[in-house]
C-alpha cells in the first residue's frame, strides 16, 4: 500500500471530503473521522476508516483533537473559513503543536473572496467556475450533472492532488503547510481545455449544445434504441466515422460532410431514425467488432457485468454478496490499494476508546472523558464492565 503509515484525520463533512479521506484510506493511510457526539449517519464513502466521536465545544474535546494532531500527517477540514479557528483548531495552532502537519481546507468558495462566507451546493460552484453554462442542450437552460464536477472532481480529487503535493513537498523542506482548495477554483482548474480550445478552430463555433464536444454533432451524441435504452457515439475522426456509417449501414457518399455544421440536425435525425431500428444489445453486437467509438449506455447496476469491466476489477462485491463496490485507481503495480470488500457503515464514535487509547490516554481519563460526555464511543462500556 502506496500510503502505509501516513496519519490522517478527518474533520466529518459531506461528499468531498469524505471522498478525499477514502482515497487516502484505500491507498493505504490510517484515517480517522472525527465525529460531533449523536450525529447522524449520512456519510457512505467510510471504507478503511475510524471514528471518533468528540465534543469540539469543550476544552478537553480540542485538547483530544491537539493530541490527535500532533501524531498525524495530514488534516482534512471542510467547514466556512473562521469555524476551525473559533474551536481552537485553526492551522496556526495546529502547525505550532506539529509543524509538518498537512492542513487541508476543502470548501466551496475557498478562504477568501467575496463569497467566502457563503453556503453552496455542487451546481452554484459549477455555475461560478463557467461550466455550467456549457452544459445542456441549445434550445433549453444550462442543465446540472449530478454532484460529480465540483464536489467529487473539484473538491475530493483535488484535495488528495493538494494533500499529495504538499506531502511530497514535505519530504524536502520537513515542514507542513495549508492547502486551500475551493471546489470552484477545483472544477475551473478541470476545465483547462475548454478555455484553451477557444483557439482551436472547429471545436467551439457555436453556442451550448452546438458544438463538436458538447451534443451539437452527430458524430458524438447519444442515440436511443429500438427498446428504449442508448447508444454513445463519439466517432470524431474520420477513421472511427467512416466504420460508425459501416455499422449503421449507410454510404458516406450519400450524405453531407462530416464537418458540415450546417447539415448537422439533418444528419443527427438520420442517425436518430437508424439508431431506432435495432435493440441496444443489436447494435452493441454490430459495433462489437467495429472500432468505431459506440459504446451501449450501462446502468449503475448493469456496469459491473459488462466483461471489460470484469475483466479489470472495475467493481467487486462485498462479502455479503449483494452490494457492489468501486475499487481504487488508478491501480499500482507494487503497492496495491486495498479491497473494498466491507459495506458496513462507519458509526460516529465506533472506534473512539481504541484511538484514544493508540495516543496515549490512560483508561482512567478515557472513563472521564465519556462520562462527562466530552467523547463518545458507541456502545462504550467502562473499563471494570469490559
Amino acid at each position: 500500500m502506496a500510503l502505509k503509515g501516513l496519519k490522517v484525520i478527518e474533520m466529518a463533512g459531506l461528499a468531498p471530503t469524505p471522498l478525499a479521506g477514502m482515497i487516502l484510506a484505500d491507498f493505504g493511510a490510517s484515517v480517522v473521522r472525527v465525529d460531533r457526539p449523536h450525529a447522524p449517519l449520512m456519510d457512505h464513502l467510510t471504507r478503511h476508516k475510524r471514528s471518533v466521536s468528540v465534543n469540539l465545544h469543550h476544552p478537553e474535546g480540542t485538547r483530544i483533537v491537539h493530541k490527535l494532531c500532533n501524531s498525524a500527517d495530514v488534516l482534512i477540514e471542510p467547514y466556512r473559513p473562521g469555524v476551525m479557528e473559533k474551536l481552537g483548531l485553526g492551522p496556526d495552532e495546529l502547525l505550532k503543536i506539529n509543524p509538518r502537519l498537512i492542513y487541508c481546507r476543502l470548501t466551496g468558495f475557498g478562504q477568501s473572496g467575496p463569497l467566502s462566507q457563503k453556503a453552496g451546493h455542487d451546481i452554484n460552484y459549477v455555475a461560478i467556475s463557467g461550466v455550467l453554462s456549457m452544459l445542456g442542450r441549445s434550445s433549453d437552460r444550462p442543465f446540472p450533472p449530478i454532484n460529480l464536477l465540483a464536489d467529487f472532481a473539484g473538491g475530493g480529487v483535488m484535495c488528495v492532488l493538494g494533500i499529495l503535493a504538499a506531502l511530497l513537498e514535505r519530504t524536502v523542506s520537513q515542514r507542513g503547510q495549508v492547502v486551500d482548495l475551493a471546489m470552484v477554483e477545483g472544477t475551473a482548474y478541470l476545465s483547462s481545455f475548454l478555455h484553451a480550445s477557444k483557439r482551436i478552430m472547429g471545436i467551439w463555433t457555436g453556442s451550448r449544445g452546438c458544438n463538436v464536444l458538447d451534443g451539437g454533432a452527430p458524430f458524438y451524441q447519444v442515440y436511443t434504441t429500438s427498446d428504449g435504452r442508448y447508444m454513445s457515439v463519439g466517432a470524431i475522426e474520420s477513421k472511427f466515422f467512416s466504420l460508425l456509417l459501416k455499422g449503421m449501414g449507410l454510404a458516406e457518399d450519400q450524405l453531407p460532410s462530416q464537418m458540415d455544421a450546417d447539415k448537422w440536425p439533418e444528419m443527427t435525425e438520420k442517425f436518430a431514425e437508424v439508431f431506432a431500428s435495432k435493440t441496444q444489445q443489436e447494435w452493441t453486437e454490430i459495433f462489437s467488432g467495429l472500432d468505431a467509438c459506440v459504446e451501449p449506455v450501462l446502468g449503475l447496476d448493469e456496469a459491473p457485468d459488462h466483461p471489460h469491466n470484469i475483466h479489470r476489477k472495475v467493481f467487486q462485491q462485498a462479502r455479503d454478496g449483494q452490494t457492489t463496490q468501486v475499487c481504487p485507481a488508478p491501480k499500482l503495480s507494487r503497492t496495491p490499494a486495498l479491497t473494498p470488500d466491507s459495506v458496513e457503515d462507519l458509526h460516529p464514535g465506533q472506534h473512539t476508546v481504541e484511538v484514544l487509547r493508540e495516543i496515549g490516554c490512560p483508561q482512567e481519563e478515557i472513563d472521564q472523558l465519556t462520562n462527562s460526555g466530552v467523547v463518545i464511543q458507541s456502545g462504550y462500556k467502562e473499563q471494570s464492565r469490559l
